[in-house]
């Protein structure tokens, strides 16, 4: 797992050419003004979709991992907190192997995620997104979807 700035997007490029050329759409593309849904990079190798929603109660929230692709998700506009554990020990309660996730039922830590910032969530970090901090708010990200 990885949580940064944008602007230190650079130190990650290593990672493989598509988190790089995920990183160039991140940069290249005016997000603020990117309508919500899919959009093709490289196929099926590495997608975006742009998301706008409310940030919801911790309560309601379920964990949840990946198994094809990468997660880099990056906050446009508003602020919102990120559950996250390890794979290690944990159990699905629901898995869609054919859909690529797996839900789990498990304590996280959370972290606070202001635009301008992203993560990256690899097979084994199980990540809970959009919490809210102290009540509701809008939140814009995009979820660019790399796949392993």
């Amino acid at each position: 797992m990885v949580i940064d700035k944008i602007e230190n997007c650079k130190l990650y490029q290593g990672l493989g050419k598509r988190i790089a050329k995920a990183f160039e759409y991140i940069n290249e593309t005016d997000l603020s003004q990117t309508p919500v849904g899919n959009y093709e990079i490289d196929g099926e190798n590495l997608f975006a979709l742009v998301q706008q929603y409310e940030t919801k109660d911790i309560e309601v929230a379920k964990p949840e991992g990946h198994h094809k692709y990468i997660d880099i998700q990056y906050i446009i506009s508003g602020v919102e907190l990120i559950g996250l554990v390890t794979l290690r020990d944990q159990i699905p309660v629901l898995s869609k192997k054919e859909d690529n996730y797996d839900l789990y039922d498990c304590d996280t830590t959370l972290f606070r995620m202001d635009s301008g910032m992203f993560s990256i969530f690899f097979p084994e970090d199980i990540h809970m997104p959009g919490i809210e901090l102290k009540q509701s708010s809008t939140v814009k990200k995009v979820v660019i979807k790399v796949k392993i």
